[in-house]
């Protein structure tokens, strides 16, 4: 029997007609619970996804490299071996970052999360930007790879969520956090989120997966030690480096970012993709729908 949880895949609310900041700022923390009532939703029951659907395989037996045990570490500068296009702009190193986040040309170890778009305009993707402490906890996991098998699935995926666009994988680079800490923890907490970025040389995404958010903030951006949250949560999104371009998933840097992996804009429970090439959303409505709708799960 699959494990059955609660998750909203028919739950779509527009972030136009609520302020988080308005609640946090008068000392209110918006429940997720707060969150179904306004937009009018209702729980259903469905089988939670496998993990092993949901995350690409990571870890020691996919010969990954792992980054060093250190807070507000990073990775050793990652040279590819193909181009990478984000936002326009073709990249051929990376690193990955501790604090969740994959930055191209430059590293970045700066664990409270800025607003996008950023005025020093530093190209790079926040799968969950916040204050990771792998000494607490956890692993960091990447590689790039050609494999055949790791090749086909990502072409499954892009063929299925981007219909209309031609695409046969060529490369892909996978990173993973598992299960890692936060700064200052006192308890046994952990994330596990990955990111796949893959390209053809022409044509470029990136898939976004949560399978488990436990906390939202270190205690050095003033979350709570025991339980991770509070204080400045974390972001989620895509800064392009020309401090015009970027994108925010809905709930970044809100207490709601902890229930990212029960939203979506391919209707997969924790699952986020997009064109970074020439930057494209797709599933995500630029006004507010008039009532819920089966293809989209939302916060």
């Amino acid at each position: 029997m699959p494990e059955l949880v609660a998750v909203p895949p028919r739950l779509t609310f527009s972030w136009g007609n609520w302020d988080a900041g308005r609640y946090q700022g008068a000392g209110m923390k918006p429940s997720f619970t707060f969150l179904l009532l306004l937009s009018g939703a209702v729980m259903t029951v469905q089988p939670k996804e496998d993990k092993a659907f949901l995350l690409y395989p990571y870890g020691p037996g996919e010969n990954d490299q792992k980054n060093p045990k250190l807070d507000d570490g990073t990775s050793e500068k990652v040279s590819l071996t193909v181009p990478f296009t984000f936002y326009g702009k073709e990249y051929q190193r990376l690193y990955v970052n501790n604090n969740g986040v994959i930055s191209f040309d430059s590293k970045v170890k700066q664990y409270t999360p800025d607003p996008f778009p950023l005025a020093d305009g530093r190209p790079f993707v926040t799968p969950y930007w916040a204050d990771v402490d792998n000494v607490k906890g956890g692993d960091i996991y990447y590689r790039e790879s050609t494999d055949p098998a790791l090749l086909a699935r990502a072409t499954k995926d892009i063929n299925q969520y981007f219909p209309k666009i031609p695409y046969t994988a060529t490369w892909v680079f996978v990173a993973t956090w598992d299960h890692v800490a936060y700064y200052g923890s006192t308890s046994n907490k952990g994330n596990t989120f990955q990111a796949v970025l893959t390209t053809n040389t022409k044509v470029s995404f990136i898939i976004l997966n949560y399978w488990d958010i436990q906390w939202t903030t270190g205690s050095a951006s003033d979350g709570d030690p025991e339980t991770g949250l509070g204080g400045t949560p974390a972001h989620a999104g895509f800064n392009s480096g020309d401090e015009t371009n970027y994108y925010n998933i809905p709930g970044s840097q809100t207490e709601a970012i902890i229930n990212i992996t029960m939203t979506s804009n391919v209707n997969v429970p924790g699952r986020w993709v997009f064109q970074v090439d020439d930057f494209k959303v797709t599933g995500v409505p630029t006004e507010a729908p008039k009532a819920a709708s089966s293809n989209s799960c939302w916060l």
